[in-house]
């Protein structure tokens, strides 16, 4: 089956994932992944692009995001990959591509998205073995959301200050979400959905994304053409 094109809208939450090429690592040390940090706040700038949430992880990188144009994210993907991938190939004599294909991405209903994908993202480290706490993981936005070390590369999006009426209470809020995780289920539906392409809200806001593309937003039903509302 032909792969859906990916879709990219302005001023919407977008979950975005990339792999490195046949699971090979994208980052060697802490010099490599504190460049890879640096281009990326600096992409996102030059993009127009607000950064909520990320990781970077040994064989891959998260990014929840909201572009300001319909063409936000795809330039920050590609000015990120393409110049992390001089500094890569340059400092490990490496050569071709270090990613695997396109990235992968979907849209994300703030409303009831937005914690559980941060959450997704900054609990990676935790499922992968990597640090018993999320917060121990230097590499992604939980340090900042959790106020043990603010970032400038982040621009919290609005729904994050559902958690509490002060700094203090939205820190202690996130970090008992990171330490809970996700159940089973709702983790499976966000990694689905970011990496089929696959609209995450309810059926309003798929509703409502439906009427700005013709791309087809949720996954068919078995045995049941679904014809796509213009």
């Amino acid at each position: 089956m032909a792969r859906l094109p990916r879709l990219a809208l302005a001023h919407h939450v977008h979950h975005a994932i990339q792999r490195g090429h046949g699971g090979q690592p994208i980052a060697h040390d802490d010099t490599d992944r504190a460049q890879w940090l640096a281009l990326l706040g600096d992409s996102a700038q030059a993009c127009g692009v607000d950064l909520h949430a990320y990781v970077l992880m040994p064989d891959h990188f998260h990014l929840l995001a909201t572009p300001g144009s319909d063409d936000g994210l795809p330039r920050l993907m590609q000015a990120l990959g393409r110049r992390y991938v001089r500094h890569f190939n340059t400092r490990h004599g490496h050569r071709g591509t270090l990613w695997e294909g396109r990235y992968r991405a979907t849209i994300v209903d703030p409303r009831t998205y937005l914690l559980p994908c941060m959450v997704h993202i900054d609990t990676n480290p935790v499922r992968a073995g990597l640090v018993a706490r999320a917060d121990d993981y230097a590499w992604s936005s939980c340090r900042h959301y959790v106020g043990r070390e603010p970032s400038r590369l982040l621009k919290p999006h609005p729904e994050a200050w559902s958690l509490g009426n002060t700094p203090f209470a939205r820190e202690a809020a996130y970090a008992e979400m990171v330490r809970e995780g996700l159940d089973e289920r709702l983790q499976a539906t966000v990694a689905e959905a970011a990496l089929h392409g696959w609209a995450l809200g309810n059926e309003a806001f798929v509703a409502s994304l439906q009427k700005l593309t013709d791309r087809r937003l949720v996954k068919n039903k078995p045995g049941r053409p679904v014809s796509v509302p213009r």
